[in-house]
């Protein structure tokens, strides 16, 4: 274990130790926690999460940023969030297939990884595994979430740079601006640009968050599958590190109960959880909360 501790930085040789150290943490293998507990953060790594609705292109946005912030001596590591099925607990993770690009570049770390059942679209691991990122020393880590709409608002826990990634015909501008996860962006992309109307959205939604919102929050049109846009979108991200965020204290109480609450509940067995439930309800009388009582 110590040695995985020593070795772990972000030097193309030594990408394995990475590896390694994260699936440790994601499948709490022997001195895991041991491992989580003497990390060290020798730099300040932007973590930059970028969340929006199914089908607004994100992992073709990242793929775009990597090209971007890829320039000299850069390491970038991306975590890409896929779903985990609630029947079979398998997931497609298949992200990566859109940055098939970067899989040899000797300055990029691709890792996928599922979400464990999180609504939100972010599991402890993934807060864990985004912090064993930060140690090893990378200079930019991205964060793809999984696309599950509204109550993707966890990303705002863990990153410090929040992209909402929206396209033309994602609606009624006002119906997603009172939603949880418009409140949550640094930054809002209209991606996919060339389609109709986008110059029409893209104005409405610079006219709706200036009206509640204080902070002059841009917008930026891009075209992630060409690159157009994206360099604008990385001069933000540049930029952006050295903004305070107001919300600290309370993304790092998110990011705490969002761990304590895996690990209290680390003893529940889900599939036996299942099995004595699917057992149960079939005697007569079935109680829901009387059965959890023994839990």
């Amino acid at each position: 274990m110590e040695s995985s501790l020593q070795n772990l930085n972000p030097d193309a040789a030594d990408f394995r130790s990475v590896a390694r150290a994260l699936t440790i943490v994601e499948n709490d293998l022997a001195g895991a926690a041991d491992l989580l507990k003497k990390l060290t953060f020798k730099k300040n790594v932007p973590v930059i999460g970028i969340t929006g609705p199914p089908g607004a292109g994100k992992s073709t946005l990242v793929n775009s940023l990597i090209n971007s912030l890829l320039t000299g001596d850069n390491k970038i590591a991306v975590l890409a969030v896929d779903p985990t099925s609630p029947f079979n607990f398998g997931s497609l993770l298949g992200d990566r297939i859109r940055m098939a690009a970067h899989f040899n570049h000797p300055g990029v770390f691709i890792r996928s990884l599922a979400t464990r059942g999180s609504l939100g679209g972010l599991s402890a691991k993934t807060i864990e595994m985004t912090d064993v990122l930060r140690a090893a020393g990378f200079d930019y880590i991205l964060v793809e979430t999984v696309g599950v709409g509204q109550s993707e608002v966890e990303i705002a826990g863990l990153a410090d740079i929040t992209l909402l990634v929206l396209v033309p015909e994602s609606g009624d501008e006002i119906q997603n601006i009172k939603s949880g996860l418009m409140e949550i962006a640094d930054a809002f992309i209209v991606n996919k640009a060339d389609r109709a109307d986008s110059e029409l959205f893209a104005n409405n939604l610079k006219k709706i968050i200036h009206q509640n919102k204080a902070d002059q929050i841009p917008v930026f049109k891009t075209i992630a599958s060409t690159g157009e846009g994206i360099n604008e979108v990385t001069s933000f991200i540049l930029k952006a590190p050295h903004l305070k965020n107001k919300r600290k204290a309370y993304l790092l109480a998110e990011k705490a109960y969002k761990i304590i609450q895996f690990k209290r509940m680390a003893d529940i067995d889900k599939k036996k959880l299942q099995d004595d439930i699917a057992g149960a309800s079939l005697k007569p009388g079935f109680n829901f909360y009387s059965f959890l009582e023994d839990y």
